[in-house]
C-alpha cells in the first residue's frame, strides 16, 4: 500500500488591520521571536522596565538616534550621492509595520540597513541570533515597500566593533512574515502566551520581575521552586517631607527641599521612588512635571498622616488587566472566594503575631491562639460578605484584647521599688480620632500601609479603588485595603510593636488635644524610619522559598493577584509566614 503524502502546513493569516490600529514596530517582532510572552507584555499590556541591558542598548544608539538629513527618494538615489543616512523612519500600512532604522547605507543602486546592537558578535552558525536577523529583515521589507532595492543588511555590534552581513533570502523573509502574522494573531487573541520553562533567557530579561515566569509555572505545571530571579535591589526609596510650609523644587537632577526659616536639603531624583508630603507642603510645577514624567508618584497626607490621595503621570496602559479586574469584581462567587481567603489570611497572620511576640503569662496565650484558629477555619464556609465582616470583627476583638500582652513592660527600678505602670497602655482598638498613643501609632501605620499598597497596585496596572471585600465607596482605595488585610499584622502592627518595645517612640512624642492623640513631628519621623526599615527587611517567601524584601514582596503579591485575575493561576497565594 503506497504511503500517503505528508499533509503540508496551512499557515494562518493575520486578521485585517483596523484603520485606527497602530503599526507593529520592528522591535516588537524581534521580541516575539525571542519570547512571545515578552512581546505580549510590552505590546498589548504596555509593560516596560529599565535594566542594565536596556540602558546599555540606549547608550549604543546614542549617535544613530540623532536625526539626520532625510533619505533621498528611491528614484533619486543614484543622483543624490548620499552614501549614509542615520535614523530613518519608514512605515508600510500594507505590511502593518513601522521601524526607525539606525543607519541606511547606499552604493547608488541598492540600500543596506544597518542595525546597531550592544555587546559582542555572537559566534553562531548564522552569524547572529534569529530575533536580530528577523528585525533587520523587517527593515529590509520596509525599504523595499517604499521602493528601495534591498537584498541584505548589516548588524553592527558596538562592543566588538564588528559587522555581520545578513542576506535577506527566501527562508529569512518567510520567517519574518510568520513572526509578523504570529504577533498579530497573539495580540488579537487577547490571551497572554505561557511563560518559558527553565529558560536561560529569563534571568537577564528586563521584565522578569513583571512576567514572573518561574512563579507562574510553579502553579501551572511544574511545582518546582522558582529560581530567585524576581529579586532585584533598588536604591530608590520614598522621600518624606513633613516640615510646615516646606517647598520642593527641581534643580538639575535633584529635588531641593527648603524649610521655612530652616536649612535647604537635596535628594537625587535617581534615588527617589515616591514623594510623600504631609501637611502644608508646597511643590513647584516644574518639580511635579518632572516627577510625573519619571512616573514617580506623589502622595498627599494630612498633617496627622491621613492618606488623601496621590498624583502620578499618565498611569499604566494595561487596560486588559483592569478589564479582568472589573469582570471578576462583578462576579459574586469570585468576590466571595477572594474575600474569604483575605480574611482567613489576615486572621492567620494575626495569630502568628500573637505566637511570636507574646510577653504575658504563658498559660493565657493558648486560649487566644485557639480562638483565632477557630475563626480562621469558619471563614472558609462563610456564606456571604456580611458573615465575613462579623467573623473579622470577632477575630479583631480577640486579637486586640491580647495586644497589650505584646507590649514590653518597663524594667523595674534598681531600688527594688514596685515597678512603674506601663507607659503605653492599650485597652481596646479605637480610631477617628485615636484616643491614646498606641492607637495613634496603629492608625498612622495603617495609613502608610494603605499608601504603599495604593501606589504599588497603580504601578502594576490594577485599579486600587475597585475591590472584592471592601466595597467601592467614593475616595476609598478598596482593592488596596483588600490586599493589605493579611499585611496589617505583619507590617503595620509589627512596626508599632518594634517602635514601642525598642524605645524608638516615647510618651512625650504625642500631642493630646480634645478627644484625639497624634504624633509630634520628631516622633513621627522616627516612626516613619521604623516603618521603612520594616519594609526593607528581608523575608523568605513561604511558597517560593527565595528571600526578598518586604517592599518587594508586596509588589510580587500584587503581580500574583494580577496573574490570578488574568486566569494564569487558579488561586491567589497569600503570604503566610510561620
Amino acid at each position: 500500500m503506497p504511503e500517503s503524502p505528508q499533509q503540508g502546513e496551512l499557515p494562518l493569516e493575520a486578521p485585517p488591520l483596523p484603520e485606527d490600529a497602530p503599526l507593529l514596530p520592528a522591535r516588537m517582532v524581534n521580541e516575539y521571536v525571542y519570547c512571545p510572552r515578552l512581546a505580549y507584555l510590552e505590546w498589548v499590556q504596555g509593560e516596560w522596565k529599565e535594566s542594565a541591558d536596556t540602558v546599555a542598548g540606549a547608550y549604543a544608539h546614542r549617535r544613530v538616534d540623532r536625526e539626520d538629513r532625510p533619505l533621498p527618494p528611491a528614484e533619486e538615489l543614484q543622483e543624490a550621492g548620499q552614501p549614509r543616512t542615520r535614523s530613518v523612519a519608514l512605515s508600510s500600512p500594507r505590511l502593518g509595520l513601522i521601524a526607525r532604522i539606525d543607519l541606511v547605507e547606499s552604493d547608488g543602486d541598492t540600500v543596506v540597513p544597518v542595525d546597531y546592537k550592544r555587546g559582542k558578535r555572537p559566534h553562531v552558525p548564522a552569524g547572529a541570533y534569529e530575533p536580530e536577523r528577523v528585525q533587520l529583515c523587517v527593515q529590509g521589507l520596509l525599504l523595499e515597500e517604499n521602493g528601495y532595492p534591498c537584498t541584505e543588511g548589516v548588524l553592527y555590534y558596538a562592543d566588538s566593533r564588528e559587522r555581520v552581513r545578513v542576506v535577506f533570502d527566501d527562508e529569512l523573509r518567510a520567517a519574518t512574515r510568520r513572526a509578523v502574522v504570529g504577533l498579530r494573531l497573539v495580540a488579537a487573541g487577547g490571551r497572554i502566551p505561557p511563560p518559558l520553562q527553565d529558560s536561560p533567557k529569563c534571568p537577564r530579561c528586563a521584565l522578569v520581575s513583571i512576567c514572573l515566569p518561574d512563579e507562574v509555572n510553579y502553579f501551572q505545571r511544574t511545582g518546582v521552586a522558582p529560581r530567585p530571579i524576581s529579586v532585584r535591589h533598588d536604591e530608590a526609596l520614598p522621600l518624606y517631607v513633613q516640615s510646615n510650609n516646606a517647598r520642593l523644587a527641581k534643580k538639575g537632577e535633584t529635588i531641593t527641599i527648603t524649610e521655612e526659616d530652616g536649612p535647604t536639603t537635596t535628594a537625587r531624583l535617581l534615588h527617589v521612588s515616591q514623594v510623600v508630603l504631609m501637611g502644608n507642603v508646597r511643590m513647584t510645577t516644574p518639580c511635579l512635571h518632572e516627577l510625573m514624567r519619571r512616573e514617580i508618584p506623589v502622595t498627599w497626607h494630612s498633617y496627622g498622616g491621613w492618606f488623601l490621595g496621590h498624583t502620578m503621570g499618565v498611569g499604566h496602559k494595561n487596560v486588559e488587566l483592569r478589564e479582568a479586574q472589573y469582570r471578576a469584581s462583578f462576579a459574586p462567587t469570585i468576590s466571595l472566594n477572594v474575600a474569604r481567603s483575605l480574611v482567613a489570611a489576615k486572621v492567620r497572620n494575626a495569630r502568628t503575631m500573637i505566637r511570636r511576640n507574646w510577653r504575658g503569662e504563658a498559660e493565657a496565650r493558648q486560649p487566644v491562639l485557639s480562638a483565632l484558629r477557630r475563626v480562621a477555619g469558619r471563614t472558609r464556609a462563610a456564606p456571604d460578605a456580611n458573615t465575613l465582616l462579623g467573623l473579622e470583627g470577632e477575630a479583631a476583638a480577640v486579637y486586640f484584647r491580647a495586644f497589650s500582652d505584646l507590649l514590653k513592660a518597663p524594667a523595674a527600678e534598681n531600688s527594688g521599688a514596685v515597678p512603674p505602670l506601663p507607659v503605653f497602655r492599650f485597652e481596646r482598638r479605637n480610631r477617628r480620632p485615636p484616643t491614646d498613643p498606641v492607637n495613634a501609632l496603629l492608625s498612622f501605620a495603617y495609613a502608610m500601609l494603605t499608601r504603599t499598597f495604593t501606589v504599588t497596585l497603580s504601578a502594576i496596572g490594577l485599579d486600587p479603588y475597585l475591590g472584592f471585600y471592601h466595597r467601592p465607596r467614593y475616595g476609598r482605595p478598596a482593592l488596596a485595603l483588600d490586599l493589605m488585610e493579611p499585611f496589617r499584622p505583619i507590617v503595620a502592627d509589627s512596626t508599632v510593636l518594634q517602635a514601642i518595645n525598642n524605645g524608638e517612640v516615647r510618651p512625650d512624642d504625642f500631642l493630646h488635644g480634645g478627644a484625639g492623640t497624634a504624633l509630634k513631628p520628631a516622633g513621627r519621623k522616627r516612626f516613619i524610619a521604623a516603618f521603612e526599615r520594616r519594609l526593607a527587611q528581608e523575608t523568605t517567601h513561604p511558597v517560593f522559598g527565595y528571600r526578598l524584601t518586604m517592599r518587594r514582596l508586596i509588589e510580587v503579591q500584587g503581580r500574583l493577584f494580577a496573574r490570578f485575575l488574568m486566569g494564569e493561576i487558579k488561586d491567589y497565594p497569600h503570604y503566610l509566614p510561620r
